[in-house]
């Protein structure tokens, strides 16, 4: 028998930039869409604008965030970050990699998920340096 799939739009959380999911649940995974270190008020943790326009982006800042808004949105949808297997990561710089890795280690040791660091060319705003995207596993409780 197939598993009817559910998504999943967690409240509090920024609205995506496009009609997809934060998460989807497929059985006993989680898939977590793309996911990067914007608040449900529209501004980018990490960022500071002077007043002349100049910013100051911080990795370690946004991946904190883009960390924490993941084990926000698996709790939402009955998980953790415990439960994670796999992340995929996004850098915009490569020279960005160190502070991100400092801060991916607060979180995960070689015990948990299995991971790919991806450069690309541009995120969605230009304020965002990281964005990241996981599955987890975790067993719907059965009847």
């Amino acid at each position: 028998m197939i598993e009817r799939t559910k998504g999943l739009l967690v409240p509090g959380k920024a609205t995506p930039r496009g009609r997809f999911p934060h998460v989807k649940r497929a059985g006993d995974l989680l898939y977590v869409s793309g996911t990067n270190c914007r608040r449900a008020d529209g501004t980018f943790v990490g960022v500071e604008v002077d007043t002349f326009g100049a910013t100051n982006l911080d990795i370690r800042d946004q991946t904190r965030a883009v960390i924490e808004n993941i084990g926000d949105i698996l709790k939402a949808a009955g998980g953790s970050l415990g439960d994670l297997v796999q992340i995929t990561t996004y850098l915009v710089n490569m020279n960005d990699f160190k502070g991100y890795n400092e801060v991916y280690a607060e979180f995960f040791d070689e015990e948990g998920p299995t991971r790919a660091t991806v450069a690309v060319h541009q995120l969605p705003h230009p304020h965002l340096l990281i964005e990241m995207q996981a599955v987890a596993y975790r067993p719907q409780e059965r009847p």
